[in-house]
């Protein structure tokens, strides 16, 4: 019987992470190599493009102190699309790039879509990470 308890609820716990990531599903992270650790108070705006191939903001956060955005909001839904993080980099005055844009395809709205951002004073890299 408590196997059968601790099964029961380590199926409830995963239940409740998957449906929190896929509430949830773009986040991002901006890695400083510069410091070596991620960058706090980035502004970061998340975009979606229409059919007409214009872009609509639909989400907005500031990178956490770990340099992170867990969310862009917990009612934001995420669709098929094309979307777009568009990274305010003009705080840090040493910076050869003010604006970073990283444009991604969501083809599984049930999938997480983590896309992190590595930067340098002369340069940045993206990749899928998750």
């Amino acid at each position: 019987m408590r196997n059968l308890i601790q099964s029961l609820s380590a199926g409830i716990i995963l239940s409740l992470v998957s449906t929190a990531a896929h509430a949830e599903g773009i986040s991002t992270h901006v890695l400083d190599l510069k410091d070596g650790v991620g960058r706090a108070n980035v502004p970061v705006t998340l975009s979606i493009q229409d059919d007409n191939n214009s872009w609509t903001d639909i989400g907005s956060a500031m990178t956490e102190e770990n340099g992170r955005v867990e969310s862009f909001g917990k009612d934001m839904a995420v669709k098929s699309g094309v979307y777009k993080l568009t990274f305010d980099m003009s705080e840090d005055g040493e910076t050869f790039f003010p604006e970073i844009d990283v444009v991604f395809n969501v083809e599984d709205p049930e999938e997480h879509y983590h896309v992190p951002v590595i930067v340098s004073p002369f340069g940045y890299s993206t990749y899928r990470g998750n």
